[in-house]
């Protein structure tokens, strides 16, 4: 299940942070009464840490210290993976329109429908939630009718079960063509803000896309995975300037392939000899949970041209050589084709590319805006954290279900592991402005320090703001 069909997380006052040389998960919240600007804080009751006193305020300025200059020698590890959720989603439509993204209503399946919402009761519980939503009733109905569909494959044509496979058949397809128009119409309400908002939110989607992927070419790619449908990652690597290499191979209707294929930029500097070097401005992208224009056609699984924001997604469904093809057919997991025998297909793949990726000695994998809702790729964060020098970084708005708090105890490697949670540390624009990486590969910065350290020597860093000479020894009194 991804993060794409929840709900919007709403805002708490309470942050959670973990890093650097934090032991345990420091709690703070807003000072009584709550600043505007600039928002200030103070440690909870039950926390302590050596970085801040108990009764003194503070904000972003006594935060930044601490957290970029960790988050920035993170993201230069050997091996980089970023996973997305939901969560980036809402932050770039709510920049833009200030507004929550559509969601979606439960479905109401004409054949056993009660059956369904049981089994979706059940499942949601044994995973941390209370109640199922649209992800978990596409799933249940879809194995519902695999059933149905064996059961009555032994029965004679006038059998009920051919009317129930029939009905629950036809229910799917509405409901995931319904959840289709809605990630659409959140795509579209991004394209149709007025020009000042969309280019501000696009500014911060860049800008946070960029604290990533610059990476000098001497290091692997970062490579970015997302749970989400929608294309909001698509759409700001195009505006960044960023090239997504990925599993499809072909320009008019590239095809998804099953072997993966290490094509890749490199150059060769100018007057170095040896092996080459990556190109600036590449990410390796996978989206471990399909795509609203990923479809299933004769076998392969194809990406069709369907437009960001398009209001109907029939027109591209009846091109040459896609006859027949419906929403029941769009790959978005889980989805409802899954009549041939490779039902794991092209999931499989994807997973398999995930832990081969983050499973690896000094790799840091960044979550941001994922909810660890997902069974399935918790696992393979928790193998990964075997490897004593892999690092986990979660970074979220808030964890109203206290999984990502239950997933660090559980996990048991707190040292392995940076927290930043809340409506503060995982705000988007306040990550950018205050916590991420510079968004370029600035070697200025790397020898202005080198420079200030060679003539003062190795003192505490002011971040260039006094290049005073410490006074000599024949001069102090």
């Amino acid at each position: 299940m991804s993060d794409q069909a929840g709900t919007e997380v709403q805002p708490v006052a309470k942050q959670i942070i973990k890093c650097r040389d934090d032991t345990d998960p420091v709690f703070f919240e807003d000072v009584d009464p709550p600043t505007t600007e600039p928002r200030l804080f103070r440690l909870s009751e039950s926390s302590t840490c050596a970085w801040a006193k108990k009764d003194e305020p503070f904000g972003a300025k006594e935060l930044r210290p601490r957290i970029e200059p960790w988050l920035t020698s993170l993201v230069q590890s050997e091996h980089l993976s970023l996973l997305i959720g939901s969560g980036l989603t809402h932050a770039v439509h709510g920049l833009a329109t200030c507004k929550p993204l559509p969601g979606m209503t439960p479905i109401v399946f004409e054949e056993l429908n009660t059956e369904i919402l049981k089994e979706v009761g059940r499942t949601a519980k044994a995973v941390g939630r209370e109640d199922g939503n649209f992800e978990d009733q596409i799933r249940v109905a879809t194995e519902l009718l695999r059933g149905l569909e064996i059961i009555a494959s032994t029965k004679s044509e006038d059998a009920p079960e051919h009317g129930q496979v029939s009905t629950l058949r036809s229910n799917l397809t509405a409901a995931l063509q319904s959840f289709v128009d809605s990630i659409l119409e959140g795509e579209r309400n991004l394209v149709l803000m007025d020009s000042k908002q969309r280019e501000r939110a696009f500014n911060y989607l860049v800008s946070f896309l960029m604290s990533f992927a610059s990476r000098s070419g001497t290091r692997e790619r970062l490579q970015l995975f997302t749970t989400n449908y929608d294309r909001y990652i698509e759409v700001g690597a195009d505006t960044a300037g960023l090239r997504l290499i990925d599993r499809f191979v072909g320009t008019l209707a590239p095809i998804f392939r099953a072997s993966r294929l290490d094509v890749d930029l490199h150059y060769n500097p100018p007057g170095i000899r040896g092996e080459p070097r990556y190109l600036e401005g590449v990410v390796r992208f996978t989206k471990l949970h399909g795509s609203v224009d990923w479809l299933d056609c004769d076998g392969a699984i194809r990406r069709i041209g369907l437009p960001f924001g398009a209001t109907d997604t029939a027109p591209f469904l009846s091109a040459p050589g896609l006859e027949g093809s419906d929403a029941a057919r769009l790959m978005i997991y889980p989805n409802a084709a899954k009549d041939r025998e490779t039902t794991a297909y092209p999931y499989v793949e994807l997973f398999r590319d995930f832990a081969a990726s983050i499973c690896r000695p000094n790799s840091t994998v960044v979550c941001y805006g994922y909810s660890f809702g997902d069974e399935h790729i918790n696992r393979v964060i928790e193998d990964m954290l075997t490897i004593p020098s892999a690092h986990l970084v979660v970074i979220a708005y808030g964890d109203p279900l206290d999984r990502i708090i239950s997933t660090y105890e559980r996990l048991g490697r707190h040292a392995q592991i940076t927290l930043l949670i809340g409506d503060h540390l995982g705000d988007l624009q306040t990550l950018v402005d205050n916590y991420l990486p510079k968004p370029a590969i600035d070697r200025t910065t790397f020898r202005m320090a080198e420079l200030l350290k060679a003539r003062w020597g190795t003192g505490p860093d002011d971040g260039g703001r006094n290049e005073t000479p410490p006074a000599k020894e024949e001069d102090q009194v």
